[in-house]
């Protein structure tokens, strides 16, 4: 029998409808001899069916993590690593980039590896192909640091036109830029940069709206490779073990360097453990804001003051603690308009129970991921890696989530829920396709449409195992448009305020961007990480449905300018620039 739940965000419906969203056809039918025309009921389209497959070998995409010791038995060694697409070479095709562990000196694990791998393993570079393949270019690219690397965020920092990269992990972070050739630069003591300790989620934004992307870095712990439980059992310190860790805040001072402007900011006064970081306009008043998935700690959420400082009001929006009022093991954040209103909601992993917060505006946000099934349906697993997109370009939002044994190597299989409208959806998890039920020990993963066919794909990594290329093979699939965005800054440009003669970033980072066709309106800004220690690929994918023209794209620069432009083809991606 086939498992059907319906799932309801915001407000309650009561649905007799099948799951799967119906496109009208309007026929009319002839009689005969030139009499009058019957117009028949409408006949619905084939229902679109999100699935997947591991096109792994297929694509030539070879990665194995490690977490650099022969057993798991350190904090450091189950946090896992992460994964970007970024179009480093300016090909039109998003590359893959992995980040890996790797043995450290033998006092760092209770557990030492007696055969060192050879060779050892180490971060990679995928360059796209374009032909759904992929080359290992890591080597030529320079991006192959000597460090044990956890999460990785790009931005183009500079405004040069090509995209840069930040690496960071265990006792280092390295900012490298990206040449224009093929080839990476490590940059990091030149543009200012200096991180202790254990860095881990990262994200940029310009959070002072002059241009010039700014720089968050999350840290973890305080974390001591020397410290032992007293039992060696089954069990190694967790978060709480650790003292926790203020996070970093880098100004750009739009000259290729950095001021660590922590302290200045407000930022450095909360203490953490963080896991995922996002930046977004939550309040829609044309300004990012910064969210902290933290473990075990209560999470924050940064709200921009328009001044270059920031205050923290996770309490008082509903998003620092659980359902119950705990301190959850958050994951992975992503802000996406779930339900169509125009702002932003924010979709969090978690160690226990998922969360779906709905944003009230003003009044902050309202978890209804009990009330709407979808935290229950997730209880069971552990979650890390997740993407909020249309999957089967039906119009409605989709959410796919990536589980995995929290201190034990145990793997789980993995959950799609499909957006039904009106705030509702169904789990789909075992129809769409066996490489969502082959379980794995999950942790990042990036989101990506690879290879231009419109269908946003994903990549997975596994903890001390093989990562998985998903290809996104859904049939009956809606209309489609990803919008790639250019903002008019270029090296050498300042714009020390918003408003007129201002410019915003290369990137279009903290980019608001509205489509309107078929009666419909769809939300989403432009982001730099999202997710579980990842981040996704820069065009913005929207899923049309019906729809056959863009009536209207409306895009609100960062700069304050707004963009409008109408009667656009759909099923394509299009490149938008700021105007001069």
């Amino acid at each position: 029998m086939r498992r059907c739940h319906l799932f309801l965000f915001g407000t309650v419906v009561v649905a007799s409808l099948s799951a799967s969203a119906l496109f009208a056809a309007q026929r009319a039918l002839q009689a005969d001899e030139g009499t009058a025309k019957a117009a028949t009921s409408a006949l619905p389209a084939p229902a679109s069916v999100i699935r997947f497959e591991d096109a792994s070998d297929k694509a030539r995409i070879d990665f194995t993590h490690s977490f650099g010791s022969a057993q798991l038995g350190s904090l450091l060694e189950g946090t896992g690593a992460g994964c970007i697409w970024f179009d480093y070479n300016n090909s039109g095709f998003p590359s893959l980039y992995v980040v890996n562990g790797r043995p450290l000196d033998d006092s760092m694990h209770p557990y030492p590896l007696k055969v060192k791998p050879n060779p050892p393993p180490h971060n990679h570079l995928y360059r796209n192909n374009g032909d759904g393949t992929f080359t290992d270019v890591t080597e030529q690219a320079g991006l192959d640091p000597d460090m044990y690397a956890i999460a990785v965020t790009a931005a183009d920092y500079d405004n040069d036109g090509f995209i840069d990269l930040l690496v960071t992990g265990y006792g280092k972070t390295i900012l490298y830029h990206n040449d224009g050739n093929g080839h990476f630069t490590d940059v990091t003591e030149k543009a200012g940069i200096k991180v202790d300790g254990w860095a881990i989620s990262s994200t940029w934004l310009d959070y002072d709206k002059d241009g010039c992307v700014d720089l968050f870095v999350g840290r973890y712990v305080k974390f001591d490779p020397k410290y032992r439980a007293y039992y060696a059992a089954d069990n190694y310190p967790g978060p709480l073990d650790y003292e926790g860790e203020t996070n970093k805040l880098f100004h750009n001072n739009c000259d290729g360097t950095f001021t660590d402007v922590t302290e200045k900011s407000g930022i450095g006064a909360y203490v953490g453990r963080t896991m995922g970081v996002t930046a977004a306009d939550f309040d829609n008043d044309g300004w990012d804001d910064i969210y902290v998935a933290n473990d075990r700690t209560e999470n924050f959420l940064f709200h921009n003051k328009h001044d270059g400082t920031f205050e923290e009001i996770g309490n008082d929006t509903g998003t620092a603690f659980g359902q119950n009022g705990e301190s959850t093991s958050s994951m992975g954040p992503v802000f996406a308009d779930l339900g169509g209103r125009g702002v932003l909601d924010l979709w969090v992993t978690d160690g226990h129970y998922n969360r779906l917060l709905q944003n009230l505006g003003k009044q902050g946000f309202e978890d209804m991921g009990a009330s709407n099934g979808v935290s229950q349906a997730n209880a069971q697993y552990v979650s890390w890696g997740t993407g909020v997109y249309d999957f089967d370009n039906d119009g409605l939002l989709d959410i796919l989530i990536f589980h995995g044994g929290l201190i034990h190597l145990i793997p789980q299989e993995h959950t799609l829920f499909r957006g039904l409208g009106n705030g509702r959806f169904e789990d789909v998890s075992r129809q769409a396709g066996p490489v969502l039920s082959q379980r794995t020990v999950a942790r990042g993963a990036c989101f990506a449409d690879y290879d231009n066919d419109g269908k946003v794909d994903a990549f997975l990594v596994n903890l001390g195992d093989k990562g998985k290329l998903l290809h996104n093979v859904s049939t009956n699939t809606g209309h489609w448009v990803a919008i790639k965005l250019v903002g008019a800054m270029r090296p050498g440009d300042r714009s020390f305020a918003p408003g007129p003669g201002s410019k915003s970033n290369r990137d279009g980072i903290g980019a608001r961007v509205e489509v309107y066709a078929g009666g419909n309106r769809w939300t989403a800004e432009r982001v730099a990480s999202s997710g579980y220690l990842s981040q996704d690929d820069a065009r913005l994918h929207f899923g049309l449905g019906a729809a056959t023209q863009i009536d209207k794209l409306i895009v609100h620069w960062p700069s304050g300018r707004d963009q409008t432009l109408e009667k656009l083809a759909v099923d394509r991606v299009l490149t938008v620039e700021e105007p001069k």
